[in-house]
Parts: C-alpha cells; structure tokens; sequence
C-alpha cells in the first residue's frame, strides 16, 4: 500500500515537473524570438521624430494594463489587491526597480565613452554577476558543468559583440576618462543586473511574489522614475513642445506593444527558471536577430556569428544536462 502511494506522489512529481519544464522552455522561446525581433521591429516602426521617453512610457503603461488583465483572467487580481501592503511591494518589486533605473543611467553613460565593441564584451559580465548573486541570495549553486557553461555561453557573446560591433572608437581619446566614464560604469551596472535578476527571483521563489504582480510594480516605479526625469530633460522639453505622441502612427503601436509583452516575459521566465536562464536567452537571441537580418534585409551572418551558434547551442545542451546534485550531506 505504502509502495504505491510512493509510486503515485513520484508520478505526481514527475507530471508537475514536467508541466513547468514546459513552460519555461515556452516562456524562453517566445522571449527569445522576442528579444530577437525587437530591434528589427522597433526600426521599421519607430520613426526618428518619436520621442523616445514618449515610447518607453506608453510600453510601461501597456505592461500594466496587459499584467492586470492577466491576473484578471487567472484569478490571482483579487487575491493579490487584498494582501497587497506597500512595504511588501518595495522590498519585493521598488529595489529592483530601482536598481534597473540606475543601471541604465550607468550604461548610457558608459555607452558614450566606449565603443560599442568594448562596451558589448564588457556588459556580458552580468551573466557571471547573475550566477553569483543567485547564489548569495537564493544560495543556488551551480555545477562545475554550468560554470563552464556560463563562459561558454560569454564567448559566444563576445564573438556576437565582434561580429556585430563596431572596432571605430567614438568616445574620449584621453584614458582616464574612457576608465572613469566607460569602462567603470559599464561594469558597475552589471554588478547590477546581476543583484537586481536575483532580487527578482528572490521575490518570486522565496517571497512567492506573483510575476504579474512584480511586473505592474516595477512598471509603475520605472514610470514614476521617467517621469521625474522629464522636467530638466530634453525629451521632457520636446514633449511640451509638441505633444506626448509627437512622430507617432500606427505602426508605433506595435513595437510597445511587443516590448511590452518582452516584459511580461521576463518575469515569467525569472520566475520560473531564474535569471541565469534569462542570460541564455538574451544571448540566443542575439543569433535570432543576425537570422531575421540576413532573412529581411539580406545582410549574412557574419563568421563570428556562425561560430557563436554552436557555442550557444552547447552552452545550453551542458547547462540544462548537468545540473547541481545536492549532496547527501548537504541534503
């Protein structure tokens, strides 16, 4: 009897198991084709008069309303309105948000001092910075075969960056500065990344935070942020000048709205597969992109990319085949 009660909670287990390994490899891949298309989208789409805090705001407000009517659908708005305190919100959603909002202060400054070669190899720094923090905060480790992983998957980031990056210096000659405001802030925002996805996956594992949830904060705080900034910046003074949709048409539309589902997810995959995965994601989409360029505007893959596809494809093969075993006196 107790035998196949046993064998029906490990059948149990093993249904439940492979319900979510199926979705996180749906999440992934529609975030990857995502990811992917967004460029390519968004420069078709979006016309040079837009304004771009203008497109990022209308993003955000799209984000939320999509994520409500999510939660809407299954079930959890109302439960989430009832137990919704604001102290649980920041510490759950407000730092994050708050480090992704200067996290990306850091890297448009640092994007201004750096080629976009050096600044592309520096940033895939994150993906070593994800892994530890996972590992500080939800003390996730990680195989001595996902390590190796990891910096398989770095190379093949590296060799997109080369691919696609451009050799030609556009910031400061002077050395100090090209430290100071390149290569610093760079690498202080993936410091960043890498805290804020692994507070991110805290509050959704640990804190059983929804990921609809987390999404409606963390739009709210990153558009209270933007709109904070617009009062002294110029993209606040071309607002008040010709209006909040200066530039737009209807193509405009769709570019926010894909980016807005990209943002929903995010969060699903962070929930469920952890910021790591994300890190893979992003950088498999990287050859999703150099595919849809080649395939539209007939521009081929470079050697770098074509050398970066099975580094990426055997990234993920280790990653996913040899997991941490947690050992038996750890267990």
């Amino acid at each position: 009897m107790a035998s196949t009660k046993s064998k029906t909670s490990n059948s149990k287990n093993y249904s439940e198991n492979s319900g979510v390994n199926t979705r996180v490899w749906f999440y992934s891949l529609l975030l990857t084709i995502q990811y992917g298309a967004q460029p390519l989208i968004s420069k078709r789409c979006i016309g040079r008069e837009v304004i771009v805090t203008s497109s990022v705001l209308a993003c955000e407000i799209v984000k939320v309303i999509c994520a409500v009517c999510l939660m809407a659908k299954d079930g959890s708005l109302k439960r989430a309105m009832k137990e919704w305190t604001l102290i649980g919100s920041l510490s759950a959603s407000g730092l994050p948000a708050a480090i992704y909002a200067l996290q990306n202060s850091l890297l448009q400054i640092s994007y201004r001092n750096l080629d976009s070669l050096t600044f592309s190899m520096l940033n895939q720094t994150k993906l070593i910075f994800t892994a530890f923090f996972t590992y500080i905060i939800l003390r996730q480790k990680q195989s001595i075969q996902q390590i190796g992983a990891l910096f398989i998957l770095i190379l093949a980031a590296v060799l997109l960056s080369i691919g696609e990056g451009s050799r030609k210096s556009y910031g400061s000659e002077n050395r100090d500065e090209i430290v100071v405001y390149g290569i610093v802030p760079v690498l202080i925002a993936s410091v960043l990344s890498g805290l804020a996805s692994a507070l991110c996956q805290w509050a959704s594992q640990v804190k059983k935070h929804s990921s609809y949830l987390m999404t409606v904060e963390m739009s709210i705080v990153g558009s209270l942020c933007l709109l904070a900034s617009i009062s002294k910046s110029p993209d606040g003074e071309a607002m008040r000048q010709h209006g909040f949709f200066h530039g737009w048409t209807p193509l405009t539309l769709i570019p926010v709205f894909v980016n807005a589902v990209g943002g929903i997810l995010v969060g699903l995959v962070t929930s469920y597969a952890g910021g790591v995965r994300k890190g893979f994601v992003i950088v498999s989409a990287l050859l999703v992109t150099a595919l849809l360029q080649f395939v539209f505007d007939g521009k081929p893959p470079s050697m770098y990319c074509l050398l970066a596809l099975p580094l990426v494809m055997t990234s993920i093969s280790i990653y996913q085949k040899y997991p941490y075993q947690i050992k038996k006196k750890e267990a």
